[in-house]
């Protein structure tokens, strides 16, 4: 669904899932009528203009009726069009295109902060708009047996849009079906219909856990899985008589993961051959390898598999992208609905093991007079799990381990129900419930309003709420709240009592930070009752920790990062970080920042003189997107979980941070960009 409305000067832009574009028009907006654009789109907008400007993005032209394409350089310049009609391809939160006839120039501001198109005079020119979120259009029924299971891993490849390479681009993979038991099996002709039959299958023993440990890289191939009486799974293409015996569990695990980065990675690659390539810095592994990408690009799916198979793991590991996310699922109960929200994710999906932590690994507590809550705190036993591959991890089983987010089968239903929510902008709310924890206060709510000027973002603040006050505030609409003040074994502190959050009607808060003692508790109540994710503690925790944790978690929220990561990076502040863990589904994300897929910068000051600069960008919820770092001796674009890394001297590092908003790790700590020219300008410590 989108939404628009004309402003003075242009179009204000908002879909189902609160991202927004804001469009300036040198000229005039004509209406959403009698205007097409040859792609997919929600909604069109015409208008006369001699000038359109976009937000900052990847940008490509295509003359319609013909097969050519160009790039505007991602590192800057300006792109002239010769006459014709054209289609411009602006990939923005908001898919964006823009339908002309004539000549025209593209170009890039000198900040990279906007893309312009302007035409020599005024131009009819027609917007398209296409809204990223997805939601499930349908439900599989099965029974609850592995071969019910199955059934439903097959159908979940029918949110392809396509069964070729481009598929490794998140735009075209769909929301799969969501999965539901029963005595019947169900499958709507929708989705028969759409379920690409790829020629390629896995059969698999029925068990389980060998199910959703394939699941994603059965989902990924469009393979039909089979459950009948191997010994080990076996994947395999009929048609070409090739056949891959995969070990048993629990070596399965590594296999499977193994298998399904190499694959979409050379799909990554592959893709480039296509009308939708970029310079990739990855893509001169494809000759050292020997492989004809265009010819791989033509190619069916269980001839490209054939030919990925070929390729030795070791030939490519190297180079393989890090990946964004691995959960750890029970296969019991309601987990196993979950299923379908983490294919969407793209997420590996491994069997939950700990250990318990060593006691050299917690950090002595002495400092019991600076902690945030006096008073009795909610015990949590914490357990070390067994991590595998990924930059993120999601707990979908029994047990509170540290460094993963502590996902529930609720947190992945309640998602839907605040994507479907009307929504004029974002809601936040600020509530301090002791007068010695105003900084924090302050410090938070400037933030979020700062971020204001640029996102519709409103925000109010409520101090020493009553027991009675506070659940109102948590049963009210809201898009974060920010709680600070103090949680012991009965609730949250209020002036008259405690709140427990399990005895709400409901949870209308969609994300929040109950910066807190121990509100690890409170906080997993917040989730079943309706919440979808939000930051928590799992003991005590210094003041001062406190309001460094919050303030940057809080920034790093408004500016698009997930639940997960922004308090992963805000942790980094602090010495205990591990104190703070997420509730919920960590992969979900408050808002649009100013980067569609927000990045993080890694300083590092050099003996020789000079700086490194490395560039982290990944998402856990888009998938196989690719980023171009806007460094002057740069010239490529690199897919997302390959970290770039450059040598600046220190005027191209001051002009690099003042020129782009993002955390930055120096010196051990987390800064903001554009503050931290002024640290570095006062030398080592």
């Amino acid at each position: 669904m989108i939404e628009w409305e004309e402003t003075d000067g242009g179009l204000y832009v908002v879909d189902a899932d609160n991202a927004e574009l804001r469009v300036s028009i040198d000229g005039s907006v004509v209406g959403s009528r009698h205007g097409s654009v040859p792609r997919p789109v929600d909604e069109t907008v015409v208008a006369r203009a001699s000038e359109i400007r976009l937000p900052h993005a990847v940008v490509y032209a295509f003359p319609l009726g013909d097969d050519r394409q160009y790039e505007l350089d991602p590192t800057g310049g300006t792109l002239s069009l010769p006459p014709g009609e054209y289609v411009v391809d602006v990939d923005t939160e908001i898919k964006t295109y823009v339908r002309f006839t004539g000549r025209a120039t593209l170009e890039r501001t000198a900040d990279f902060d906007s893309v312009v198109v302007s035409f020599p005079e005024p131009r009819r020119a027609v917007l398209g708009f296409r809204s990223r979120h997805e939601l499930p259009a349908d439900t599989i029924t099965v029974p609850r047996t592995p071969a019910g299971l199955a059934t439903a891993i097959t159908h979940a490849a029918c949110a392809h849009k396509t069964d070729g390479p481009d598929r490794s681009y998140p735009t075209l993979r769909g929301h799969p079906p969501l999965l539901e038991f029963g005595e019947d099996r169900e499958v709507p002709e929708r989705v028969r219909a759409e379920t690409p039959d790829t020629g390629i299958e896995l059969h698999v023993p029925p068990e389980w856990s060998t199910l959703v440990v394939t699941a994603p890289l059965a989902y990924y191939l469009g393979a039909t899985v089979r459950t009948g009486d191997v010994e080990a799974p076996t994947l395999a293409v009929p048609e070409l008589g090739r056949k891959r015996t995969l070990s048993p569990m629990p070596d399965l695990e590594r296999e499977v993961e193994r298998l399904l980065r190499k694959v979409f990675f050379l799909d990554c690659l592959v893709r480039n051959a296509g009308p939708y390539g970029t310079t990739l810095a990855e893509y001169s592994l494809l000759g050292a390898l020997e492989v004809d990408a265009a010819a791989l690009y033509a190619a069916s799916p269980d001839e490209r598999l054939a030919a990925y198979l070929e390729v030795p793991h070791a030939a490519v590991e190297h180079r393989l992208p890090a990946w964004h996310l691995s959960t750890y699922l029970e296969p019991t109960g309601e987990s196993l609905e979950t299923l379908p929200f983490l294919l969407d994710r793209l997420s590996l999906v491994f069997t939950p093991r700990t250990s318990e932590l060593e006691a050299e690994e917690l950090v002595e507590r002495s400092l019991e007079d600076f902690y945030r809550g006096p008073g009795d705190v909610a015990s949590v036993e914490v357990l070390k799990p067994e991590l595998r591959a990924g930059r993120a991890h999601g707990w979908l089983a029994e047990g509170v381990p540290i460094d993963v987010f502590k996902a529930t089968p609720t947190a992945f239903r309640n998602r839907f129900r605040y994507l479907e929510r009307a929504s004029d902008g974002t809601s936040i709310c600020v509530v301090v419930n002791d007068s010695g924890m105003a900084t924090e206060l302050t410090d938070v709510a400037r933030t979020c309003r700062e971020r204001a000027s640029d996102l519709s973002i409103d925000v109010t603040v409520e101090e020493s709420l009553t027991t009675a006050e506070l659940a109102r505030t948590f049963e009210t609409d809201h898009d974060f709240l920010h709680y600070i003040g103090h949680c012991e074994e009965d609730g949250l502190r209020c002036p008259d009592g405690y709140l427990s959050t399990a005895s709400l009607s409901e949870s209308a808060v969609q994300t929040f930070f109950l910066n807190a003692c121990g509100s690890f508790y409170e906080g997993l109540d917040l989730v079943e009752m309706g919440s979808v994710a939000g930051a928590v503690t799992l003991s005590q925790v210094l003041d001062d920790h406190a309001l460094k944790v919050g303030t940057t978690f809080a920034k790093l929220l408004v500016y698009g990062f997930s639940i997960e990561r922004a308090l992963e990076i805000a942790r980094r502040r602090i010495m205990m970080g591990k104190d703070y863990t997420v509730v919920g589904d960590g992969t979900h994300s408050l808002v649009q920042g100013e980067h569609r897929l927000p990045p993080t910068a890694w300083i590092d000051r050099l003996e020789e003189g000079g700086y490194s600069l490395s560039l982290s960008c990944y998402s856990t919820s888009v998938a196989g997107c690719y980023y171009v770092p806007h460094v002057e001796e740069n010239e490529y674009a690199y897919l997302c979980g390959t970290d770039s890394v450059f040598t600046l001297d220190e005027n191209e590092l001051e002009a690099f941070l003042e020129g782009t908003e993002m955390p930055a790790v120096y010196d051990g700590d987390v800064y903001w960009s554009t503050e931290l020219p002024r640290s570095i300008a006062q030398g080592p410590p």
